[in-house]
């Protein structure tokens, strides 16, 4: 059962979190990610864990500090946004982890501990960050998704594009492989077919994917960026 009242509207385009905070209670939220707010909610920036865990969740696409979000006093409402449109789902950790894609992270209760995960030669070989966020202890947790989220039941095996992933529970091993087998077979089949490389999911646990991803929204958008040959020189 979760410790806060909430709500997620706009979802799943442009989900966005409203918590109904108590009188003294205290929400952990991504920098930049407050909306709105009671004037009586005060707000403070943290470093949590310490400078050598904020460094290290810079590196994994989030924010250096996290903002506290504390309603003094008596209750008060908090609108919270993520930066990117698409979903935002809710998860109970009860002293487990939860590996969420760099950038998901949306808020958390304070006793969660956040720790950067670095992926090693699995994150350089998929293309996507090479770091990822584990959240972990006893508490409630929000993220977010580029389009909508799916959430996936794992028992055995599952394969995902590794561009489509947005969490999972840590009791999931994973492993970075070429779709169809790392062979000139499965390299050609993984190029004509516009797929390479996947993250290929074992044993039991919750995984959850989005519905779009933001790689090739970026390749679309790159050939209509402006540079600088298109100024005309005064």
């Amino acid at each position: 059962m979760a410790d806060y009242t909430y709500e997620i509207e706009h979802a799943p385009s442009f989900a966005s979190l409203k918590v109904r905070l108590k009188a003294d209670q205290t929400l952990m939220v991504e920098s930049g990610a407050m909306a709105a707010m009671d004037s009586h909610i005060k707000m403070k920036s943290k470093m949590k864990g310490g400078l050598m865990k904020g460094l290290a969740r810079m590196v994994s696409g989030e924010s250096l500090f996290i903002s506290e979000f504390t309603a003094e006093g008596k209750p008060g409402v908090l609108f919270i946004s993520p930066g990117v449109s698409g979903d935002l789902t809710y998860y109970r950790l009860e002293g487990n982890s939860l590996i969420i894609q760099s950038s998901g992270y949306v808020a958390s209760s304070p006793s969660i501990q956040l720790d950067t995960k670095f992926q090693g030669l699995k994150g350089f070989f998929s293309g996507e960050s090479i770091f990822m966020l584990k959240a972990s202890g006893t508490g409630d947790i929000w993220f977010s998704s580029y389009g909508g989220i799916i959430e996936i039941p794992v028992s055995g095996d599952y394969v995902v594009d590794t561009g489509y992933i947005v969490a999972f529970e840590d009791t999931l091993n994973y492993n970075i492989e070429m779709l169809g087998g790392l062979s000139f077979r499965g390299l050609k089949t993984g190029i004509l077919g516009g797929e390479g490389l996947v993250c290929r999911f074992t044993g039991q646990g919750k995984l959850w994917i989005q519905t779009r991803n933001l790689i090739p929204l970026i390749n679309f958008l790159n050939p209509f960026r402006p540079v600088k040959s298109d100024y005309r020189q005064e």
